[in-house]
């Protein structure tokens, strides 16, 4: 008897890499082996998640759901009922991934490197959290891979601190880790068997952060790096697909796009000035030092505005019956924020309800701004200027995500959280009803 074989799947994460930055470099011959591996299959752009960060991006990829039901929203998020805050991760996830669920579905997975993905939670194979893990102690599943990864020089990141010291330093250090990561990567391939496998590349997100605007005003030395490191990840990929061999069908994706940053905008300080906000005292660094009584919205990065709304702030001033009005006075008023030189700096605003839903609504900023590019949305405190430049001269798109599938026709006008619904499909596994997301294969 003839039986059908299941398709195994291997994801390559892009992080932050944009669709038109990659068809540039296609086109100038710079990318050799994702220019052979895009010919055989639909690589289209999708759009990212609100806010376009990758915390939140690859929390929506992997549970297939929006930001209020898997109750990711940020970087930092804030502890409800209080003015502290805290780092999200794998803990404070409140949806399965989707490797919990190919797992549960008796295939077996190797997942490398994806964001929140600490504390690693029980797979049918090997899982290594990425970013935000502390270290490799206490960052695997199982617990026994991560001396197996130590005997390999296996490192979690860079130490961006020594980039901000010095950029002289970030190119070598991301070839450090990422020849280290895919070694590795290909020998977990090659050992085990699995069904599926993801590896995340987060140094293309490190690169674009601290070269971005480099590479596009052609720096003599820093265009240069940069592009080496671009050529050395197109490699990387060609030695990734061939370990995994042809009987795997190849997809590649990335969770947001990337631009240059013209000025940082410091929110909190537009909403001082607006007279939103108010400090306790002079020199505020944190959500702690606001004056809740004097305070009716503040701010987190990347422009995530919360009104002090009673009964669900510690000491919320706002009343029930005045939310939707201050809401529709602040939404008119970021609709028209301009910075010093009077350039319009928010493409777009969002209420709560417009681009969220589900059990973890009622903690959800209740406005969301989609900026103009290269208008980096911050939410700092105690700032005296509304704009300003810092070290990091790339910033993150909600557009130009890309997503390749290999041997698929797939359909455009897609977002990341459609990308697992898609992977379901492809991989035979039937699309659990509460993802928010639908396949795109055409």
């Amino acid at each position: 008897m003839w039986f059908k074989k299941k398709p195994r799947i291997l994801v390559i994460g892009l992080d932050g890499t944009p669709l038109s930055f990659i068809r540039e470099n296609l086109e100038k011959g710079n990318l050799p082996s994702l220019k052979d591996l895009f010919a055989r299959g639909s690589l289209v752009e999708i759009s990212s998640t609100h806010p376009f960060v990758s915390c939140v991006a690859w929390s929506t990829y992997m549970t297939g759901k929006n930001p209020a039901k898997h109750n990711i929203f940020g970087f930092i998020d804030r502890k409800p009922g209080t003015y502290s805050v805290y780092i999200p991760n794998s803990s404070n996830m409140t949806s399965t991934t989707l490797w919990e669920l190919l797992s549960d579905n008796g295939r077996s997975v190797l997942i490398m490197n994806v964001p929140v993905t600490y504390p690693p939670r029980k797979v049918n194979g090997y899982l290594v959290s990425g970013f935000l893990a502390p270290k490799l102690d206490g960052a695997t599943y199982p617990p026994e891979l991560a001396l197996k990864l130590k005997t390999m020089d296996y490192e979690i990141d860079i130490d961006p601190w020594r980039a901000r010291e010095n950029l002289d330093n970030l190119c070598p250090d991301l070839m450090q880790v990422l020849k280290a990561r895919v070694s590795a990567f290909i020998r977990l391939l090659k050992e085990r068997k699995w069904d599926f496998a993801q590896l995340h590349i987060m140094e293309t997100d490190r690169l674009y952060h601290f070269m971005w605007q480099h590479m596009e005003a052609n720096h003599p030395k820093y265009a240069r790096e940069f592009m080496e490191v671009v050529k050395t990840i197109d490699q990387a990929v060609g030695e990734i697909v061939e370990a995994a061999g042809k009987d795997v069908i190849k997809v590649v994706m990335s969770d947001h796009g990337f631009c240059s940053v013209k000025k940082e905008i410091y929110l909190n300080h537009f909403l001082e000035a607006r007279g939103y906000l108010r400090y306790r005292k002079e020199g505020a660094k944190s959500l702690e030092d606001i004056d809740p009584k004097a305070t009716r919205v503040f701010c987190m990065d990347p422009g995530r505005f919360y009104v002090n709304l009673e009964g669900r702030e510690a000491e919320g001033c706002v009343s029930q019956s005045d939310y939707a009005r201050l809401l529709e006075e602040l939404k008119g008023e970021l609709e028209q924020l301009t910075d010093e030189d009077g350039n319009k700096v928010v493409k777009d605003v969002f209420t709560k309800d417009e681009i969220y839903s589900g059990p973890n609504l009622t903690i959800a900023p209740d406005i969301v701004i989609n900026p103009v590019d290269g208008y980096d949305p911050k939410g700092a405190f105690g700032k005296q200027t509304l704009s300003g430049k810092g070290p990091i001269v790339g910033m993150h798109t909600y557009h130009s995500a890309m997503l390749f599938v290999e041997d698929h026709d797939l359909k455009a006008g897609g977002s990341v959280v459609d990308v697992t619904s898609t992977i379901c499909q492809v991989m035979g596994i039937e699309r659990p009803d509460d993802f928010d997301g639908h396949s795109l294969i055409a």
